[in-house]
């Protein structure tokens, strides 16, 4: 009984401070309450469109809505839409809200210059992005491309800069010659005899990929373009890949969309990483078994570990590994198979034409161009068609983000150090205000430095954190193409539905990767002397087995 009184008892006194609380709310009047109301709203809109960082004083800003900020106007085609928005408020540089997160776009050739060239000490870090960052990478650590600037990230970059300058990359080119010499082999086979319309695509995978393997391990994948090993790896290192996306992640953006039951993400990364680190530690596991039983050829890591001064612990050797492997499929199979697909269009006859003249110009022998472009570059065409593929397909169309270290002074504005930089690299090789007839492929550009100058382009970013990997992939490129044009006449394929989409962006198939993957399409090859062709290719043969 006595419980019960006390039940009762408390009841009663807890329901007082209510009961008083109804009444003085029931007391105010409708002005009040519409007060606080609309104060509770203004502070929970507040809190929704709170940044990282500080709204930026004298630096544009492209409206947006709560929560999302500016990523529902941004869409899956970041790279367009921004570039609109500094056509359509003459704003070359703006400020944005993805989520949580305050993004500065540059979009001009001036102004990316400007904040990546001209102040590239102050723009040299890097920011972390959660999906790659803290889920991706917590096995074999970052790349170097995408680490923060540290005492780790420099030992690491100049490792690779050493590894990969222009002496180096000299070195290197016998292994070019085998990777080409297999490509170009393998198409001729495939085609049989330029009756069979053929998919690039896959050829060019290999070629990159076991470039890069060589250079770095020591090791190729051997076989054919279906190879297991090699499918496997060429599809992980693209998803990995758009897991660094700029526009594939929005939980990089807003924090809620990390949840395990809103987001799948976690769990695919996870996946990827799982699947990524059973290769790479394959691929080490082999070197290292092979420099034990003095069996390993000359490579990048292979000089690391058995150099008793290296400077570079395991965790920073991984993560060179990972960069070259990550960065050899990123960029220069999209090159070259867009390149590839243009060539082969209506409309890049001519150009085919003119080149095969220029080449014909220089190497007049039979076989002088085949070997002659392993170790000189002397036929400008081109190398301005290089550079122009290289500013035409700008496969990462918003490269990775940067961070300042310092303060930037911009037309009167103080940018605060610790601002995280987009560049809109596709909009800046487009900036008709730099370049004529930008959206016109045309290598003439950069014949006799027209607009060739300083840098020709942003397809490898630009400045202090640019690709360390960039003479490497002109030469590929360089050689890749004057061997093909010298072998075939590269021509439509025979379906129209087969013909590639040549548009830069809409080419993708995937269109919020970070990276260009090409839509599937067909070429047909013409063979230019199939006698000189099979003499070529066996000369090279030669010259190569004992690669």
């Amino acid at each position: 009984m006595f419980g019960q009184a006390l039940a009762r008892s408390l009841e009663v006194e807890d329901d007082v401070p209510s009961s008083k609380a109804m009444s003085m709310f029931s007391q105010l009047s409708p002005t009040t309450v519409s007060f606080l109301l609309l104060s509770i709203i203004f502070v929970l809109i507040k809190l929704a469109n709170r940044t990282d960082q500080p709204k930026i004083k004298g630096l544009p800003e492209i409206p947006g809505v709560p929560v999302f900020g500016n990523l529902l106007q941004l869409g899956s085609d970041h790279a367009r839409v921004a570039g609109a928005w500094a056509k359509k408020y003459n704003w070359p540089v703006f400020q944005t809200r993805l989520g949580n997160r305050r993004i500065i776009f540059a979009n001009t050739f001036d102004s990316v210059k400007h904040f990546w060239v001209t102040n590239q000490s102050a723009l040299i870090s890097r920011p972390t992005l959660y999906t790659f960052h803290s889920v991706v990478s917590t096995s074999q650590g970052f790349t170097i491309g995408t680490s923060p600037w540290d005492e780790s990230c420099k030992r690491r970059r100049k490792a690779a800069a050493t590894a990969l300058n222009r002496p180096a990359v000299q070195s290197y080119m016998p292994h070019v010659d085998l990777e080409c010499n297999v490509a170009i082999k393998d198409m001729y086979k495939d085609s049989k005899n330029g009756t069979v319309d053929i998919d690039p695509r896959k050829y060019f995978h290999r070629f990159a990929l076991n470039t890069s393997l060589t250079l770095n391990y020591g090791i190729r994948i051997d076989g054919g373009i279906d190879e297991k090993l090699l499918r496997e790896v060429v599809h992980v290192e693209r998803v990995v890949s758009n897991f660094r996306s700029t526009s594939n992640n929005w939980q990089d953006y807003i924090p809620i969309l990390r949840l395990p039951f809103i987001s799948r993400q976690n769990t695919d990364a996870a996946q990827y990483r799982a699947r990524r680190d059973k290769y790479l530690q394959t691929f080490l596991d082999m070197l290292k078994d092979r420099i034990a039983k003095g069996t390993d050829n000359p490579c990048i890591t292979g000089t690391i570990l058995k150099d008793p001064e290296a400077k570079l612990n395991d965790a920073e050797i991984k993560s060179i590994c990972l960069t070259m492997v990550s960065a050899g499929i990123d960029t220069v199979p999209g090159n070259l198979i867009m390149g590839l697909g243009y060539l082969a269009s209506p409309e890049g006859q001519e150009i085919q034409k003119k080149a095969y003249e220029e080449i014909m110009k220089v190497y007049p022998e039979d076989g002088e161009a085949w070997e002659k472009c392993l170790y000189e570059e002397k036929v400008p065409y081109i190398t301005a068609l290089t550079k122009e593929i290289l500013r035409f397909w700008t496969v990462i169309p918003i490269c990775l983000p940067r961070t300042s270290i310092k303060d930037i002074e911009y037309n009167g504005v103080t940018v605060p150090a610790g601002s995280v930089f987009y560049m809109n690299a596709w909009a800046a090789d487009y900036d008709d205000s730099h370049f004529k007839d930008p959206t016109k492929f045309m290598p003439e550009r950069y014949l006799n430095d027209q607009e060739g100058s300083g840098t020709p382009h942003y397809g490898y970013g630009a400045g202090s954190r640019m690709c360390v990997g960039s003479h490497l992939g002109n030469r590929e490129i360089y050689t890749v193409f004057l061997r093909m044009l010298t072998a075939f006449e590269i021509v439509p394929a025979q379906d129209k539905n087969e013909w590639p989409i040549l548009d830069p962006i809409e080419c993708n198939s995937i269109p919020t990767a970070l990276t260009t993957e090409p839509k599937p399409f067909k070429v047909g090859f013409r063979i230019r002397n199939k006698e000189s062709l099979e003499r070529w290719i066996k000369e090279s043969d030669e010259r190569t087995k004992h690669l």
